[in-house]
């Protein structure tokens, strides 16, 4: 099997500004094997790029992604439990590089969201949602349950709403998405999305890169340890380390200075 050249794009700016495009607008950007295979080889580009600062993740067309491909689903169908495990494996690993990429990752929203396509944004640390966008865990419908995104997407809305909306398959807009955390900032037009991106890539830019990978660290770390004395310990190593790196001398000097630090141009 090989992969369609066009089915995810990346470009990057030379300021390093990442964009990735799910580009099968005439499926509205449905997931197959064969989309997961481009966005994991992505994420992985990606993982080593230490110039790209900010990604943002958006699809072609009217659609953000309309979760799984039906033709995928039906050859599922078709074969084994094990390669069914594998293919849903697959996707699990794509779903988690996504979540631990080391830059901000932004998810740009529109049209529908559907299945995959939520657990998508549910990877990404922001969400950004045109207003007329919509959202739906259709799976039980037919017969299945959302396994492979349910942990992203517990993460992002908690466990009694997405109860609610895996087991009802019921359709939300963008602001009830906003509401239960799925979704970040909403806007009006694509006008309004663009003057947001470039917005959060200037924030970006502000910040250390490797301050803003382990503040992403730190919440998953912080997320997972009850507040103890174990737990004081280790945040209080952790604001040490960056006080004295590289970074944390360099960002203060500047302060002190009043000039850029080095990493925003």
């Amino acid at each position: 099997m090989t992969l369609a050249p066009d089915a995810v794009l990346l470009d990057v700016s030379p300021e390093g500004v990442g964009v990735i495009t799910l580009n099968r607008p005439e499926k509205h950007n449905a997931v197959d094997e064969l989309m997961i295979v481009g966005l994991s080889e992505t994420f992985e580009t990606l993982k080593g790029a230490d110039h790209v600062r900010i990604v943002f993740v958006r699809g072609a067309g009217e659609s953000f992604c309309a979760g799984a491909d039906i033709d995928w689903g039906v050859r599922g169908g078709a074969r084994d439990l094990a390669d069914n495990e594998a293919d849903a494996m697959a996707l699990a690993r794509m779903l988690k590089q996504l979540r631990e990429l080391p830059q901000i990752t932004v998810a740009q929203i529109k049209g529908a969201v559907r299945g995959e396509g939520v657990g998508l944004v549910a990877a990404c640390d922001i969400a950004v949602a045109l207003k007329d966008a919509s959202f739906c865990f259709p799976e039980v419908r037919l017969g299945l349950t959302p396994a492979t995104i349910a942990p992203f997407v517990v993460e992002a809305i908690g466990s009694r709403w997405a109860k609610a909306l895996f087991a009802t398959a019921d359709s939300f807009d963008a602001c009830r998405a906003e509401k239960i955390g799925l979704v970040h900032y909403l806007v009006e037009n694509q006008a309004e999305m663009e003057a947001l991106a470039e917005n959060l890539s200037d924030l970006a830019m502000a910040a250390a890169p490797g301050a803003v990978t382990e503040a992403k660290t730190l919440v998953d770390y912080v997320g997972a340890h009850m507040i103890d004395e174990a737990l004081a310990k280790e945040t209080s190593r952790r604001t040490a380390q960056r006080r004295v790196s590289a970074e944390g001398k360099e960002g203060l000097a500047a302060l002190l200075a009043k000039r850029q630090p080095a990493w925003d141009p």
